[in-house]
């Protein structure tokens, strides 16, 4: 039964369709109620009925395709937003509006045909843009809309797809030859919006027109506008009604100078100054202003058709009115003081469009503009293009000027002429006189009167509209009337003068300027009898032309005075050519017709087409008079007209003619003169040399045949089909004629070139003609006789080939080609042609196109008919052709884009393209039968062998070459089809031919590797491609790799014995149709990759040669980007081992394949690795673990070489310079000193083993140096020395002498920042295979802190999630489809004790040991070994140590090395103590040294800082909680294995004590005098300090221990100094290491100004237990101000707090971007453990209630901005160091990852010191203890000393001591201290915001923490 589904949009109802806005749905079946409105039915068909049914709606295919094109671009346009494509995601969207209006409007259905159209094609334009800017496929169309593949031809298609198609109107025009170009024409709107002016107060008539300022003359008729006094329309009616369209423009006309010029006229009194008030009683017509348009700045402003934009128009005034004709031109020229401008600002506004196509067209187009009264301005005189039915018969007058005397007057007259129109009979026309477009006619005209001027230039132009029937015996009659300024202001007639419109003759007045006579008369004077002045002279000319004038006439001329006028006639009834009269009227004089035919050439044009139909009646009437006298005249007059109609101005005459031919003609007789005289020309032009009157003939053939066959026609009609047989015999005579002339040579004469040219270019025209006279096997036979006829393309020259081509090309194009009976009998013959012109290689785009139009014939036909025969044709004549043609192209396509030449025409991506499509086209129409006949054909399997390399060729090129654009998806995948079958009708052919003891390894190869490149190439691989597309090709074609795979699969398996052939060679090219990511094709080769083997395995008994090739291939391809994710790849792995488990050789076949697997693995890994830009330790670590595996597993020294130099490159861009060194020592390791020559590889030139090995220590040498490893540069250095010394290159020696003397003293003089090292864990499948579920520590960049590095990280790793813990990650992590980045700092360990001398060696030489070749990395975590004692924390304080070794020491080929094994230790309380006690004396020792031994001391404020904090913090704590922990007697009792270790640390406690005296000494030697209160006060503390450590020393002494320190302590040398090595914040028996972070600026800013100084306390325990909490080590606050006021005077009473984090569960760990502002503020900084261990992002760690540990962070603070950098130095040597470059801190927006586990470290001195020295953490941290909330609070000490007395103290008492001069014995005692002396971090980035870095204040520093 029927189950019912509901259409909702959005619900969550069963059985519903979820639907989007636009989607279809097919409704099989709609029960009764009301249906949505929001469902729109429409009817629609249904294909292919079943499961996959095609529902297609029955509406406008362009609306489909808008309709489903909007739904794929609405999904592509959200995405331009998310990738922040705005520009385009904008212009988009207003794309896709215009689309959805478009379509609304072809929807409604209410559109003429040709707005239809229009809208179409308005569509197609956006879609197409669309399209083009998405990179979607190009959809080919024609007459816009899709084209359906299946219904045309490959050719075809192509050309569509190229925008090569010609419209049907420029084919057409081409059927008709050269000349058929029609000019578009072009027309101005113009509408005058307002006239604003307020000094006229006049009427006022305003002109415009255009004008030419290049030949200085009017080209259009005027606009006439009458305006009020006030500005507005007279007529009321024509209100927002004043508009014109200037019309006829051609482009012509538009590159010319053109202006708009307006006149303005106003009509009132004679001066506008009249003082007489009220209106005059006579107006007059006076001249008032003139603007100017330049139609450039309109083009330029106007840039799309049909755009309206106002434009401005000033008027000037002229100064004198005598220059009034041409004001105009002086505006123009910018003749400034020829006119002037008003004083205010006014002019015309006007509003112009730009407006193209007929005038009929923009009509319709255009309807709202032409309702509103528009007023047509016609060009003067015709345009360019003359339409038959324009009848127009208007004589424009020009009043140009006139002389005139004075008569006695004291001034100058102002004359004012009136014209008037008057037929014979004396009356006036009526509204035969038009002043401009716009306005109505009128029955005469007042010209406008200028001012005291008896010599006025008017220059006024009016149009006389006269009607045909009443022009002949009209005249014009001109009235001069002075115009008084007096009172009475009369008009007074003074003179006429006239001029009839036609001559006796029956031509009208030229056009030309003409002088009247001016008769004088009298206002009394009456007309009324015309015939007294019509019979007196009017002009000279007359006067001339009548002698007999009587003596005595109606009226006196006066002889002085003339009036000139010009007219030009524009008619298509009327002429001003005599000849041409006397030709219509020839038989008024019979004798002159030879005469008036003679001279008909010389007729203008335009007078014969205005009476076309009216000459060649004359003609023919000639011709039935006398053909034998007139008949050769009569032709060459016909051909002279029949080639007038050629020119395009009267191209729209040809149907004139045509319709002439059809249905006026009637000359019956007229066909055998014709043909006789065609004849005759043609048999002619063997013989004459001047050829033109033939070649005229030629080119007038078609219409000379047209008035043939009507002629035959009328004369059979009449006589009932007589002499029939005689008028074929004649008509074969004339095509025996045209063979004639085909045939002559036209080498050596250039004028029978042209004749034949012309010949060709008309024949095809004939076509249609003939066939109404024969059958169209008749005409058939003719048309093959005459292209038969042709030479050959070797006997004519180049020109005459591309015409005789033309001439072929029209012929297959003709109505004649359609009909499959003429077609049979002309393809033989076109063929001919094309096969001798391919052969050349001669006009192949000429000949494509043939192809072309043949094709789409027969594609056309095949719909129809049958077409076998005339394929098999087409295949026997071209397919060989074809494939040697299209091989040749490419050929040299190739060779010039490798030469990087210039292109050669017939080299081009268009005649490839072109001809590719041909052979497209013909395997296309090819069955089953075509290609059994074909390879019947040959003659010997060595044609076959031949024909099939071609094609298999052709078609890998046709893959390997771009010949289809990438759009052009629907070309690439019919190719691709038609490749696919046609290569399975090839291969039977192959297996037949070429098998078993034929084998031919060269055929079968081509096929082999055509298969492989068919299935690789891009257009076939679907997984890319959108669902929807996806499926429209497979139900097109479906998988067609698929098939071609199962081709290659069956010819494999045919192979049979011969199969070794290919093996291993084609395993290569087999293993990349594996890596396609389609599973049926990798099934379809499994069967061939284990027979591969098992012929391998068979022969040669193991799989090398096949393993060598696949590893050899499979690095290119996956380079290439072939092959997808491994788990795909696997399945196929898993497969062919499957068929290999039931072989013998199972076990060395899978081996073989899981080492190619592995393989895989890691190319698809560095694939993956080498995307992007910014990931460079990706790509350097995928470069790496590839060469690495090259190397270890694959054994393949040439890849391993080559990826050593990719890794090499990738370290050159990341600027890594000792990383690349250490990577190019690898193939510096693999060449020996020898003399073996070694080939070109890669970069390297032909050379021997030994140059290149020097060359690449060389540059090693250059790569170390650049990364200041000078150390491991001098091992290469004397490398090089030995082999210059052997070779006794002593130049070459010297040189590298030099150089490894000046790294010595690079390593002594120059600085060198110390990198800091983080571990790195990859956890999670996600990873890349070498990075998955693996640790790694990492050498940082210079500089590079903790947060740095853990926001580049997971730069590169967007898609890690940050782990906020150290500890190890967990089976579930480790296999989750995530990525997991755990990182924190780590310390380098290093076995410096190897080193010789190790006391004596300076602390810059030992510092690079420290970090560099290390191998070892430790991290600290403190925990509480049983029970918490709470009186004292640091008994029960251990240290959990790991170390991590690595796989190879750093630095190396990588700043990243794999951890190979951990090691877990723990330190107990008491070595923690004596670790954290000698290393701060070691600090104490470095810097003091420093200041000792300096000539120029600087700033000592690093000093002030150190002793300040080691002492402050002894006096309020200090190493007091360790002497309470350790000296105690119940500890010392209960732990007697530690006495050893006590009295240690007791001994170093007093070492520290004498080493501050010493300090001391040295600072009030170099103490500032401002600085005295800081020193007195640290005396004052450290007699407090040493006076409470004799009290326990004593006491310690008295009992336990052997020795007193005070009394026994030897004199200490540097020799008894034992070495501290440096750590960073992990290592707890490292060397010391400083903390170079502080807290943000943010931190310090709220911190309320005050930098809190934590000394050894430790963090306490929840609030609760305060009360109990007893904390040695005293926290030491000093706020930013007092640190600034100190400079000038120590601020007594120094403010101690105890200060702990309160740990609860509920609160954020401090640090933590979650931690609350009040919080944040309160926060301080905790120095709990020594300085070296300080991290910048340290752990807390605490136990809650329940159990749970809870984490906090924190990040240390540094106020102090003003930090110096000491070296140590040379006693001579004064000059410091250079200061560190200023850092600022990133406050990345991610969590932060936590630091080690280890305590942090002290913010005074910077890890990242000048020096090299040992790496440091990175982590930023706020306190010295990680290990918070277990610990009780400090007691109060009440047995605190008394500060002593400064006066008890004296300097000197340690100057004399024996730790005052520090320094080496020996030849070094001048040289650095022994001790790594101590530098600062430049801590600008954390300054508070209100702090000025560039106070005057001296340059004061302290320590954010001291422990002692």
């Amino acid at each position: 039964g029927w189950v019912p589904v509901y259409l909702i949009f959005r619900s969550s109802v069963c059985q519903a369709l979820v639907l989007e806005i636009g989607e279809t749905v097919q409704i099989l079946e709609k029960t009764e109620g009301k249906s949505s409105s929001y469902v729109h039915l429409k009817k629609s068909t249904v294909s292919n009925r079943g499961l996959c049914e095609t529902v297609v709606p029955l509406e406008d295919p362009i609306i489909t395709e808008t309709t489903s094109t909007l739904q794929e671009w609405g999904v592509l346009w959200k995405q331009l937003y998310v990738k922040h494509k705005v520009d385009l995601f904008h212009k988009l969207r207003h794309v896709m509006n215009e689309l959805i209006d478009l379509r609304r409007q072809l929807i409604q259905g209410h559109l003429a045909q040709d707005q239809t159209r229009e809208i179409k094609r308005h569509i197609t334009v956006r879609l197409d843009w669309g399209n083009e800017h998405l990179g979607l496929d190009l959809v080919p169309r024609k007459e816009f809309e899709m084209v359906d593949q299946d219904h045309i031809s490959v050719s075809e298609l192509y050309k569509l797809c190229s925008s090569s198609v010609r419209s049907q109107g420029d084919n057409m025009r081409q059927r008709h030859g050269d000349g058929c170009h029609v000019p578009v024409q072009h027309h101005l709107f113009i509408n005058l919006k307002s006239f604003t002016y307020n000094t006229i107060s006049e009427d006022a008539d305003v002109f415009f027109s255009l004008y030419d300022t290049r030949d200085n003359k009017q080209i259009s008729e005027k606009f006439m506008v009458r305006l009020n006094k006030n500005g507005g329309p007279k007529n009321p009616e024509k209100v927002d009604r004043l508009c014109a369209l200037f019309t006829d423009l051609s482009s012509k006309d538009l590159k010319r100078d053109l202006y708009i010029v307006t006149h303005v006229i106003r009509t009132g009194r004679m001066l506008l100054n009249d003082s007489k008030k009220g209106l005059p009683h006579v107006q007059y017509r006076r001249p008032y202003g003139c603007a100017v348009l330049a139609m450039s700045d309109v083009f330029h402003t106007i840039t799309d058709l049909k755009e309206e934009k106002d434009f401005v128009l000033k008027v000037y005034t002229c100064n004198n009115e005598n220059e009034w004709f041409q004001i105009h031109e002086n505006i123009i020229r910018k003749s400034s003081t020829k006119y002037s401008a008003p004083s205010t600002n006014y002019g015309l506004i006007i509003s112009l469009q730009l407006l193209r196509g007929e005038l009929d067209q923009i009509r319709r187009e255009n309807q709202a503009v032409f309702s509103r009264a528009l007023a047509i301005t016609r060009k003067l005189g015709f345009p360019d293009v003359i339409m038959p039915g324009d009848t127009r018969n208007d004589l424009y007058l020009t009043l140009e000027r006139g002389d005139f005397e004075r008569g006695g007057k004291s001034v100058q007259k102002n004359i004012e002429v009136t014209v008037y129109v008057l037929y014979a009979d004396g009356d006036t026309l009526k509204d035969c006189i038009s002043l401009g477009s716009g306005e109505p006619n009128t029955s005469e005209h007042r010209s406008f009167v200028l001012y005291h001027n008896n010599s006025p230039r008017w220059s006024e132009m009016i149009k006389l509209p006269i009607p045909i029937d009443r022009f002949r015996g009209s005249h014009l009659r001109f009235e001069f009337r002075h115009c008084s300024t007096k009172d009475k202001g009369e008009k007074k007639l003074f003179g006429f003068a006239f001029t009839p419109l036609m001559r006796e003759d029956g031509t009208t007045l030229s056009d030309e300027s003409h002088e009247l006579y001016v008769y004088k008369c009298d206002e009394n004077t009456t007309f009324s009898n015309q015939g007294l002045y019509l019979s007196m002279p009017c002009c000279k000319e007359d006067f001339n032309s009548c002698p007999n004038l009587p003596s005595t006439l109606p009226f006196q001329r006066n002889p002085k005075e003339t009036f000139w006028v010009s007219t030009q006639l524009c008619s298509t009834k009327l002429t001003q050519n005599v000849d041409l009269l006397a030709l219509l009227n020839w038989k008024a004089h019979p004798d002159k017709v030879l005469d008036i035919l003679g001279q008909l050439r010389h007729i203008n044009g335009e007078e014969i087409v205005k009476f076309l139909r009216d000459v060649l009646d004359t003609l023919f009437c000639l011709l039935d008079d006398n053909t034998d006298k007139y008949g050769p005249l009569v032709f060459q007059s016909l051909v002279f007209i029949i080639n007038l109609l050629r020119d395009s101005r009267f191209y729209h005459f040809r149907p004139v003619m045509e319709a002439y031919i059809q249905n006026h003609f009637a000359g019956a007789l007229a066909y055998k003169e014709l043909i006789r005289c065609l004849k005759w020309y043609m048999d002619r032009s063997a013989e004459v040399v001047r050829q033109d009157h033939i070649q005229e003939a030629m080119r007038a053939l078609e219409y000379l045949l047209k008035f043939i066959v009507q002629s035959r026609i009328l004369y059979s009609r009449a006589t009932c089909g007589m002499e029939e047989e005689l008028f074929r015999a004649s008509i074969q005579e004339l095509f025996q004629s045209i063979r004639f002339v085909l045939s002559l040579d036209s080498r050596s004469s250039e004028t029978l070139v042209f004749t034949q040219a012309a010949l060709l270019n008309s024949f095809p025209d004939i076509f249609d003609e003939l066939l109404q006279m024969f059958t169209v096997q008749e005409v058939a036979e003719y048309v093959r006789g005459t292209l038969g006829s042709m030479p050959s393309t070797v006997d004519i020259g180049q020109s005459m080939d591309v015409v005789k081509l033309q001439s072929i090309a029209r012929t297959v194009e003709s109505r004649l080609f359609f009909f499959p009976e003429s077609r049979s009998i002309l393809l033989p013959v076109v063929l001919h042609h094309i096969h001798l012109h391919l052969r050349q290689q001669r006009e192949l785009l000429i000949c494509s196109g043939i192809l072309t139009s043949i094709f789409s014939i027969i594609n056309t036909s095949a719909m129809e008919s049958s077409v076998q025969e005339e394929v098999e044709m087409m295949v026997e004549s071209l397919l060989d052709v074809l494939l040697q043609t299209l091989l040749s192209i490419m050929s040299k396509s190739q060779s010039l884009e490798t030469a990087r030449g210039q292109r050669c025409p017939q080299c081009t991506a268009e005649i490839t393209g072109e001809y590719v499509s041909t052979l497209l086209s013909l395997l296309r129409q090819m069955t089953e039968v075509h290609f059994h006949h074909l390879l019947n054909n040959f003659h010997s399997k060595e044609e076959l062998k031949e024909f099939l390399l071609k094609i298999f060729c052709v078609f890998r090129n046709l893959m390997k070459l771009t010949i289809f654009p990438r759009d052009w998806s629907v070309m690439r995948l019919l190719t691709s089809h038609v490749i696919v079958v046609t290569t399975q009708y090839l291969s039977p052919a192959l297996h037949k031919n070429f098998s078993e003891a034929d084998f031919d390894f060269k055929v079968w190869n081509s096929f082999f590797s055509l298969t492989v490149l068919y299935i690789n190439q891009p257009s076939l691989q679907l997984e890319p491609l959108t669902q929807a597309k996806r499926k429209k090709v497979l139900d097109k074609y479906g998988d067609m790799r698929v098939m071609m795979a199962y081709e290659l699969f069956s010819m494999w398996q045919k192979l049979g014995e011969n199969k070794p052939h290919f093996i291993p060679g084609m395993m290569g090219p087999f293993l990349g149709v594996t890596l396609v990511p389609q599973s049926e094709v990798r099934n379809i080769m499994i069967p061939i990759f284990h027979d591969m083997m098992d012929w391998e395995q068979r022969q040669n008994g193991n799989f090398k040669l096949v393993e060598a090739e696949l590893m050899d291939k499979l690095e290119s391809m996956v380079s290439d980007g072939k092959g997808d994710e491994p788990t795909t790849s696997s399945l196929f792995v898993c497969s062919l081992l499957e068929k290999i488990e039931q072989e013998t050789w199972r076990e060395t076949g899978i081996s073989f394949v899981t080492s190619v697997t592995r393989l895989m693995e890691r190319l698809l890994d560095y694939r993956e690795c080498m995307k992007g830009d910014e990931m460079e330790n990706k790509k350097i670590g995928g470069s790496s673990n590839l060469m690495n595996f090259y190397k270890s597993e694959m054994n393949k020294e040439e890849m391993y070489i080559r990826y050593i130099h990719k890794l090499c490159d990738l370290h050159l861009q990341a600027e890594d310079y000792t990383e690349s060194a250490f990577t190019l020592l690898l193939y510096w390791e693999l060449l020996h000193w020898e003399d073996r020559p070694l080939r070109e590889f890669l970069h390297y030139p032909t050379q021997s083993e030994w140059q290149r090995k020097e060359g690449l220590s060389r540059k090693v040498l250059h790569y170390f140096n650049k990364g200041k490893c000078w150390e491991y540069g001098i091992s290469l250095c004397r490398e090089l020395a030995f082999q210059y010394e052997t070779l006794y290159d002593y130049q070459s020696l010297s040189w590298i002498r030099k150089m490894e003397a000046a790294y010595y003293d690079n390593i002594i003089e120059q600085q060198r920042i110390e990198p800091e090292f983080f571990r790195m864990g990859f956890y999670g499948r996600k990873f890349p295979f070498f990075l998955r579920n693996k640790e790694f520590v990492c050498r940082g960049y210079d500089y590079e802190r903790l947060e740095d590095f853990q926001q580049r990280m997971l730069g590169e790793f967007p898609q890690a999630i940050a782990m906020q813990h150290p500890n190890q990650p967990d089976d579930a992590l480790l296999q989750s489809d995530a990525q997991y980045l755990q990182i924190y700092a780590v310390t380098p360990v290093s076995d410096i004790t190897d080193v010789p001398q190790l006391e004596r060696v300076p602390e810059r030489i030992k510092s690079f040991y420290r970090i560099n070749n290390v191998t070892r990395f430790h991290y600290d975590r403190p925990f509480h070994k049983g029970p918490k004692d709470r009186e004292n924390e640091f008994r029960s304080l251990w240290i959990e140590r790991t170390t991590l070794i690595l796989s190879r020491p750093l630095p190396g080929i990588s700043r990243w090395a794999e951890v190979e094994r951990r090691e877990l230790v723990e330190v107990s309380p008491l070595e923690n103590a004596i670790y954290v006690v000698e290393n701060k004396t070691q600090e104490l020792r470095t810097l003091i040294s420093q200041y000792q031994h300096r000539q120029h001391h600087g700033n000592i404020n690093p000093l002030s800082m150190l002793l300040n904090g080691v002492i402050d913090a002894a006096v309020n704590g200090g190493i007091a909680r360790y002497q309470e922990a350790f000296f105690d007697k119940e500890y010392i009792n209960s732990q007697p294995e530690d006495t050893e270790r006590i009295a240690q640390l007791n001994d170093l406690m007093q070492e520290q004590v004498h080493i501050l005296g010493v300090g001391l000494a040295v600072h009030e030697k170099l103490v500032h005098p401002e600085m005295r209160p800081l020193h007195k006060k640290l005396i004052d503390q450290f007699h407090m300090m040493r006076a409470g450590l004799h009290q326990v020393s004593a006491g310690y002494t008295g009992v336990n221990s052997p020795r007193g320190i005070l009394t026994t302590h030897s004199h200490m040398s540097p020799e008894s100094v034992r070495l501290i090595h440096r750590h960073s914040p992990m290592n707890l028996q490292g060397s010391i290491r400083q903390s170079s972070s502080s807290l943000s600026s943010h931190t310090s800013s709220e911190a309320g100004g005050n930098l809190v100084i934590l000394t050894d306390g430790l963090m306490g325990e929840p609030p609760e237990d305060t009360a109990h909490m007893q904390v040695g080590l005293t926290f030491v606050t000093i706020t930013v101000s007092q640190c600034i006021s100190s400079v000038y005077q120590w601020v007594s009473g120094v403010h101690t707090v105890y200060s702990r984090p309160i740990l609860s569960p509920s609160l954020p760990p401090p640090g933590s971007p979650s931690l609350p502002d009040k919080t944040k503020h309160n926060r301080e900084v905790m120095i709990l453990l020594p300085p070296h261990q300080r991290t910048n992002n340290t752990m807390y760690y605490s136990m809650t209630d329940n159990g749970q540990v809870l984490t906090l962070q924190a990040k240390p603070f540094n106020c102090c901005h003003f930090l110096m950098h000491f070296d140590a130095f040379h006693h001579q040597n004064s000059d410091p160091p250079p200061a560190l470059p200023i850092r600022s801190l990133r406050k990345s927006p991610l969590h932060p990852i936590p630091g080690s586990p280890t305590s942090p470290q002290s913010a005074l001195g910077g890890s990242n010191s000048t020096l090299s020295g040992s790496a440091s953490s990175g982590v930023s941290s706020l306190s010295e203890s990680n290990f918070g909330g277990q610990y009780p609070d400090p007691p109060v000490r009440n047995d605190a000393m008394e500060p002593v007395p400064s006066h008890l103290w004296t300097p000197e008492e340690y100057l004399d001591s024996p730790y005052l001069h520090i320094h080496y014995s020996g030849p070094e005692a001048e040289s650095l201290d022994q001790v790594r002396p101590f530098h600062y971090r430049n801590p600008v980035s954390h300054l508070h915001p209100h702090s000025h870095p560039h106070d005057s204040l001296p340059p004061v520093s302290f320590p954010s923490a001291a422990l002692m």
